[in-house]
């Protein structure tokens, strides 16, 4: 087969699949991508701040966190220092993770307000929407059920059928707290426990 050969097969595949189709299938596999980017970058990213990350799906308890003392006389100790990183790295997810969200849904809006765009797009497009409004609503539930159990912080993010819940918490998680987690995650989700990753901060 020549380059020609093959470029017009490429051109009959894009014909048929139609362009604003591939528009859409890009928009949706780039939100997916955003949204698992800023959280594996996120939790690469506090790698080395002191803390120890080791567990998921609720299945490991080593959660220890190694935390340095001040010098006595430090206007700002370490133990000050530590709560403003954890307090900063709560808020950075959520921003990132709204950030995500918000370029989605502004794509996929310009999608179903776009005269030219067929109906099968469009639909496509608001079924997508539909399924970024639910898991912003379950990952809002999860915080706030979560929080209300005793976590003083909480960041669910949710993409597909994987959940990663990072809580604030002191001293290691116990396996009831683990099990409490998932417990909640799945009731609001229906994800199952080996597809939940869960991150202690704190």
């Amino acid at each position: 087969m020549n380059k020609n050969n093959v470029l017009e097969s490429v051109k009959q595949f894009i014909d048929k699949i139609g362009k604003r189709n591939m528009i859409i299938a890009g928009a949706v596999l780039m939100i997916g991508l955003a949204v698992t980017l800023n959280w594996v970058f996120f939790a690469q990213d506090s790698a080395d701040d002191g803390f120890s990350y080791d567990a998921s799906a609720g299945m490991s308890t080593n959660y220890g966190t190694t935390l340095g003392t001040g010098a006595v006389g430090n206007e700002v100790t370490t133990q000050e220092a530590s709560t403003s990183s954890v307090d900063s790295y709560f808020s950075s997810v959520e921003v990132s993770r709204q950030r995500a969200r918000d370029e989605a849904l502004e794509v996929l809006n310009a999608v179903v307000e776009n005269d030219k765009a067929d109906e099968e797009v469009k639909a496509e497009a608001l079924k997508e929407i539909a399924v970024i409004a639910k898991e912003m609503s379950d990952e809002s539930n999860i915080e706030s059920l979560l929080m209300s159990k005793g976590f003083e912080m909480c960041v669910a993010v949710i993409n597909g059928d994987s959940a990663n819940i990072v809580v604030k918490n002191d001293g290691p998680l116990q396996s009831a707290q683990l099990a409490q987690i998932n417990a909640v995650v799945y009731e609001q989700t229906g994800i199952e426990p080996l597809n939940i990753t869960i991150v202690q901060k704190g």
